[in-house]
């Protein structure tokens, strides 16, 4: 019995551990996989960077972080967290806070790249939380990439 009771502590330790190195993904964490999918795409062509981004279980998403790909209509060309997304137009998407951020990310790509706030749900925890993006123009397209962390 203590041996059950004491195995059951240690996989409980194990997972509330894992789920916080999943969660613990820094701002520069996510900028970093926004430059090597930039990278990626440059290197690979459109349609391979498209579905390795699209790829829930492939190299483009960790933990609460995932690649997007958002052409500057609007529309959803990869998302990493949800590819049903792809195909829909979000330019209208306001956040939690009613911000019009798929907007406010168009406009950083537009100006070189930068980092955009918004509240969004985590999709580890299903809670909104403040989300933090790092938004770079794919040079000579009219997309950008991004990919965020959770604060």
């Amino acid at each position: 019995m203590k041996r059950s009771i004491v195995t059951i502590l240690v996989v409980v330790a194990v997972l509330f551990s894992s789920a916080l190195v999943v969660s613990a993904s820094t701002p520069e964490d996510a900028k970093a996989l926004a430059l090597k999918a930039l990278a990626f795409y440059k290197a690979n062509g459109k349609e391979k960077a498209i579905a390795a981004f699209n790829d829930p279980k492939g190299e483009f998403v960790k933990g609460d972080m995932y690649v997007v790909i958002q052409a500057f209509d609007g529309i959803v060309v990869a998302n990493g967290g949800n590819p049903k997304l792809v195909g829909m137009n979000h330019l209208e998407l306001k956040d939690a806070g009613g911000n019009y951020f798929v907007k406010e990310q168009i406009e950083a790509a537009k100006k070189g790249g930068g980092w955009v706030t918004y509240q969004w749900v985590n999709p580890v925890t299903k809670k909104v939380g403040t989300k933090k993006a790092w938004i770079q123009r794919i040079e000579g397209t009219e997309m950008c990439i991004n990919c965020g962390v959770f604060e």
